[in-house]
């Protein structure tokens, strides 16, 4: 890892407070990408995909992400928030495809923190689009959410059914479809389903269901099941959904909103078992309180987006296969 060394007192007045540039490995000289939340675990995988094409930045201020995910990896790292202006006009620089992932990304975080998941998410998304229009950016791409569906009782989701959001998470990202709807540039939201995939962090109270269950497996403690278990998921590989990002972000004819998933819904107690069945595990069940704003059944139409080019490479079963041949 090589940090790139500049004069720390013109930092200090330009950028106030913690501010690194790091490069890993060589960065080509070709197209440009941002990457907001690329150190993240959906982002860090978007980088891997955008690393041949391109010269890759990557702004992140590591409160989830990690330096590690990106080690090896010719993208160059500036620590920052997307809510810092400064810093986020000189990750901007010369950049014709914008990522933004960058999140409070929790539902039940959003419940307990609503005032800063609206900072984040929405503010934070109105600063990435202005700040990329003026930047003479081409397009953003916008990492959204399922969760604007709620518990609307349509099956499977179609992105054209009206937002019902459960959660200020959800609701944040209904209002950043909005801002990108009307931005000076060309933006385009793409509402994941249930991403998993290697790095993604099986701790805390805040954890998904996939890497937390794989863990439990592996430990040989019980799997833990919120409420009957019945809810039902629509579970996407997180390289389908970096193929996603990039395939928008490139064809010309796509605009507006897409659903990414693998179009396959299984309940959580059917998770369990796939989990139990591809690592041999004889872990038991343990079923748990159900969790805040919790939605009951999720199931995804990705035809729009399979009409443009795209369509899933991974089942749950090889998904699962992979993510434990990765780790």
């Amino acid at each position: 890892m090589e940090i790139i060394s500049q004069d720390s007192s013109a930092l200090s007045i330009l950028f106030p407070g913690l501010f690194k540039l790091l490069s890993f490995g060589d960065v080509r000289d070709s197209m440009k990408f941002l990457v907001t939340g690329g150190a993240g675990f959906i982002g860090s995988h978007l980088v891997r995909r955008l690393a041949p094409l391109g010269e890759v930045t990557v702004l992140d201020n590591l409160s989830t992400g990690r330096e590690s995910n990106l080690q090896g990896l010719p993208c160059r790292l500036l620590l920052g928030s997307i809510l810092e202006t400064e810093k986020l006009i000189k990750a901007l620089e010369g950049v014709s495809h914008v990522f933004h992932l960058a999140a409070m990304v929790s539902v039940p975080e959003s419940v307990q923190k609503p005032d800063l998941c609206r900072q984040i998410n929405v503010e934070g998304t109105r600063l990435i689009l202005e700040s990329a229009a003026q930047a003479g950016a081409t397009r953003v791409v916008l990492a959204s959410s399922c969760a604007i569906y709620g518990n609307d009782p349509a099956m499977p989701k179609q992105e054209d059914l009206p937002p019902a959001p459960l959660s200020p998470y959800a609701e944040s990202k209904w209002e950043g479809e909005k801002l990108c709807a009307s931005a000076p540039l060309s933006a385009i939201a793409l509402r994941f389903f249930n991403v998993y995939g290697p790095r993604q962090d099986p701790h805390g109270p805040y954890a998904a269901a996939v890497p937390k269950l794989l863990a439990a497996a592996a430990a040989g403690t019980p799997l833990p099941i919120h409420g009957d278990g019945q809810q039902t998921r629509d579970f996407v590989y997180v390289e389908d959904v970096t193929a996603a990002l990039t395939h928008v972000a490139t064809q010309s004819s796509c605009q507006g909103v897409y659903n990414v998933a693998s179009g396959q819904s299984v309940s959580i107690m059917e998770l369990a078992r796939t989990i139990l069945s591809v690592t041999g595990s004889k872990s038991p069940l343990e079923h748990l309180p159900t969790r805040l704003a919790d939605v009951r059944h999720s199931s995804a139409s990705i035809q729009r987006l399979q009409t443009t080019g795209w369509k899933p490479s991974f089942t749950l079963a090889s998904g699962l296969k992979r993510m434990i041949s990765s780790s």
